[in-house]
């Protein structure tokens, strides 16, 4: 680990620094800085950011000697000709353990489990320091889309107390605003999320204000991290009755109410409408159409088979319903639908006639799944293969987009190796480069299955966790937020997605300015689906090329 340095500390003691050593540094923010880290020989140049993206700075203060109280303030920044950008309230860094490694870890590796990794950023900027310990803090910095271009210089500003009196040291801050601006994402991004707030301090009461609160607060985290579709699941929000006749009746109106939370915190381009199916067993059973039925006067959830009686007489009644709601609401044309998730060789049938259901009663419903198998052509219009299946089957879906269909990708504990994936113990360079990924080989939409999927267990000291088929998930699968007094608390990861959102972004408008530049910059990077320069430097080079070309 070799942190940059970036400055001289400018510190005012109340004792020598041969009493009291006291290092302040600066590190560039892709680089995870672990509790031992000292400070390195290199500068940091200064930060490049485009309007209408985020820039962020690391500062890290490592002590000799116990320090309490350690502060971090930052002024605005400012150009010559006044300009100010101001910071948002500094985070302090926390360290999650990572009790075991993926099962098949990477070769860039960053420590071998069990250690403690940075990742988690605290709603904090104050901390308690001991000997011979390091701590980073994130300072995060907006740039509007109108910023003025041009190099602004700021301050932030270390306090704390020691044994011996106060400690102050003053890091100098630099941001290059180039005239590129990312603007609104035109990548396809998801992260399936779930109604929990394990470890919190709040408990709501299912539907009311508070949980609807709650809700609101993780669709403002998903926008601010450029997250632009939501499952959200007609049939499981949907509040099924008895009508006089003795037959079912249907009332949108909690789904409703979801959609229009994610669409006023600016989340919704597109509804991901959660799965009407599932498998009715282990990895390889059948899949079975989830339906409602009438059983003694009351509403029972059951699965049928896809092509059986029951799911035909569930679905010619519901799947139009829900047509004719999307329609009047004027969400049809944003509305996908998934089916029953990662259909393999083993039950690709079942889950072809699942979409023969759909296709039967919802023709106007597109179908998007995360799939394993790539025999499903006609049941499929938006194609999520795991990365490791689009790399050994890419030409066929370079077909599938000839043919006028979409192709995204996932990750989630697979694939693993040498692949870019949201693990912890990755180097973060390498979480940003997925959508770096998208933009190389003409992948236009992500999807992760884990946002907050926390357990019982705390997830800063229980990164792994259990599961059914691999013998556990990594860290950093599950979740890419953590829980809060009442809210998400960011990751650095999740942090590091939310720039690869936007570099792609910036990708795409260079590509239609000059596209073989965006493909060159793009491969300097992205050798291969599994095969990547992480060097921090490298990349650096390859986003100031990329933003000098766009604000030319």
């Amino acid at each position: 680990m070799k942190p940059f340095l970036c400055l001289c500390v400018v510190a005012l003691c109340a004792v020598s620094a041969a009493a009291d050593p006291v290092a302040v540094w600066l590190v560039d923010p892709l680089e995870k800085v672990f509790a031992d880290a000292r400070p390195g020989a290199e500068p940091v140049p200064p930060l490049e950011a485009a309007r209408g993206e985020q820039a962020t700075f690391q500062v890290v203060v490592r002590t000799e000697h116990p320090l309490t109280g350690v502060r971090v303030a930052v002024d605005p920044l400012t150009a010559p000709s006044g300009a100010a950008l101001t910071a948002r309230a500094p985070r302090v860094v926390g360290y999650v353990y990572v009790d075991r490694p993926s099962q098949k870890p990477s070769n860039d590796q960053l420590r071998k489990p069990p250690a403690d990794y940075p990742d988690v950023l605290m709603d904090t900027d104050t901390m308690d320091l001991g000997p011979g310990q390091a701590r980073p803090v994130w300072i995060t910095v907006d740039v509007p889309m109108d910023a003025a271009p041009g190099l602004y210089r700021g301050m932030a500003r270390v306090s704390a107390m020691t044994p011996a009196g106060g400690f102050n040291a003053a890091v100098p801050l630099e941001l290059e605003v180039f005239a590129a601006a990312a603007g609104p994402s035109r990548l396809w991004m998801t992260n399936w999320f779930s109604m929990n707030w394990n470890h919190m301090e709040i408990s709501p009461e299912p539907e009311s204000e508070e949980y609807y609160a709650l809700l609101r607060r993780f669709a403002r985290n998903m926008a601010e991290h450029r997250q632009n579709v939501a499952l959200i699941s007609p049939l499981s929000l949907a509040e099924f009755g008895v009508g006089a006749d003795g037959g079912l009746t249907v009332d949108f109106s909690r789904f409703d109410r979801w959609v229009r939370i994610f669409q006023e915190e600016g989340v919704i381009g597109r509804i991901e409408g959660g799965h009407l199916g599932g498998r009715t067993g282990g990895w390889d059973s059948d899949f079975g159409a989830s339906i409602r039925v009438v059983r003694e006067g009351k509403v029972v959830g059951e699965h049928a088979a896809p092509d059986s009686p029951e799911a035909e007489v569930f679905h010619a009644w519901f799947l139009p319903k829900l047509v004719a709601h999307l329609r009047e609401n004027g969400w049809l044309d944003i509305y996908l639908q998934h089916l029953a998730d990662e259909p393999t060789q083993t039950n690709k049938e079942s889950y072809r006639a699942l979409a023969a259901l759909l296709r039967k009663h919802a023709p106007e419903l597109k179908i998007v799944e995360a799939c394993h198998e790539k025999d499903l052509v006609g049941a499929m219009d938006v194609w999520v293969p795991q990365l490791n299946y689009l790399k050994d089957d890419f030409a066929h879906y370079q077909e599938r987009q000839k043919a006028g269909e979409e192709v995204w990708f996932y990750t989630c504990v697979f694939p693993q190796g040498e692949y870019a994936n949201r693990f912890i113990e990755q180097p973060l360079v390498k979480t940003r480069l997925l959508h770096w990924i998208n933009f190389r080989y003409g992948i236009t939409g992500y999807l992760h299955w884990g946002y907050n999927h926390w357990t019982k267990d705390d997830p800063v000291t229980h990164t792994t966790r259990p599961h059914g088929g691999p013998p556990y998930l990594p860290a950093g699968d599950p979740w890419i937020v953590y829980p809060g007094k009442n809210g998400p608390l960011d990751s650095l990861r999740h942090e590091a997605m939310r720039d690869g959102v936007a570099d792609y972004e910036l990708l795409a408008q260079l590509a239609e300015k000059d596209p073989a530049a965006a493909r060159e910059i793009a491969a300097r990077l992205v050798k291969d689906f599994d095969s990547y320069d992480t060097g921090i430097p490298a990349f650096r080079a390859a986003r100031r090329d990329l933003l000098r070309r766009l604000s030319e």
